[in-house]
């Protein structure tokens, strides 16, 4: 029997295989998360030393792959039964086995969010094309939300690669149809744009980055320019919420920055799911 076949026949083997490949891909995004951010910052450091005519010092190889996973407080080199996603953080009671340090709750976090999505995007969509790259967006958006909550970065080398294969996605019309998907694209972008520049006339001040722009194009490009609307309103008002709740409870002055990302992604999970149902609610009212 083929996999395609066996999944059909029994569509909780698929769903099962998609939470233990979301264990395993929510462990690279840990790392991605961790390290993709360092790395453009030694590229900024490496262009600014070639503005200034200065040679950049070598320091080492440094991407996704080298140098290996280890421990960030005495630098132990983890072994592969610590690398088990989820798993070597429960053996290990959540403490470094050299230094005994505690493990970040972040890693589990996202290992188990990632596992819990991937699942729910298999048993939403089922096996097949749509299937498999829902599970591609839901891994950019969650690594893209955990970068931008730690850096207030979303970067080109995540949200572009993003707009592309949305667009190439609908050229067969998986998630909508072509042209929705061209004008999902170009508003989502011009949206966020033509508010960034209202706000900085009215303010003087930046009000968000150009990554938010590209985020909700990619968005845009992905579920349509319909999605848009219920996309853009749910993350306003979960955004504002949170905002509010961390000047009241926390604090925190009200010209500090709070990242847009992860709330656009978290519309832009919702949209995926259950965009129709939203587009439906939303021009009801």
């Amino acid at each position: 029997m083929n996999p395609a076949a066996l999944y059909l026949s029994l569509p909780w083997t698929y769903v099962l295989t998609c939470a233990v490949l979301g264990l395993v891909v929510g462990s690279f995004l840990n790392v991605v998360i961790h390290r993709l951010p360092k790395m453009m910052e030694r590229e900024w450091r490496r262009q600014c030393a070639e503005l200034e005519g200065r040679i950049a010092a070598d320091d080492g190889r440094y991407d996704l792959w080298w140098p290996p996973s280890s421990c960030p407080h005495c630098g132990h080199r983890l072994g592969i039964l610590e690398n088990i996603p989820l798993l070597s953080f429960l053996w290990l009671r959540g403490r470094c086995r050299a230094c005994k340090a505690p493990i970040g709750l972040r890693y589990p976090l996202v290992e188990g969010l990632t596992a819990l999505l991937s699942a729910f995007t298999a048993w939403h969509f089922g096996f097949g094309w749509q299937g498999g790259l829902a599970l591609v967006l839901v891994w950019g958006l969650i690594a893209l939300t955990f970068i931008d909550l730690d850096t207030q970065l979303l970067p080109d080398d995540l949200t572009l690669p993003l707009l592309w294969l949305g667009l190439l996605a609908n050229v067969g019309g998986l998630f909508t149809d072509p042209s929705s998907s061209v004008i999902g694209a170009a508003a989502g972008y011009f949206s966020l744009w033509s508010v960034y520049w209202l706000f900085k006339l009215v303010t003087g001040r930046e009000g968000m980055g150009y990554g938010d722009f590209k985020l909700l194009a990619a968005l845009g490009a992905w579920l349509g320019w319909q999605k848009l609307p219920a996309i853009l309103l749910l993350s306003s008002v979960v955004g504002a919420a949170v905002g509010i709740t961390l000047i009241v409870v926390a604090r925190r002055g009200r010209h500090t920055p709070i990242p847009f990302g992860p709330y656009l992604a978290g519309g832009g999970l919702a949209a995926l799911y259950w965009g129709d149902a939203l587009a439906r609610f939303y021009l009801h009212f």
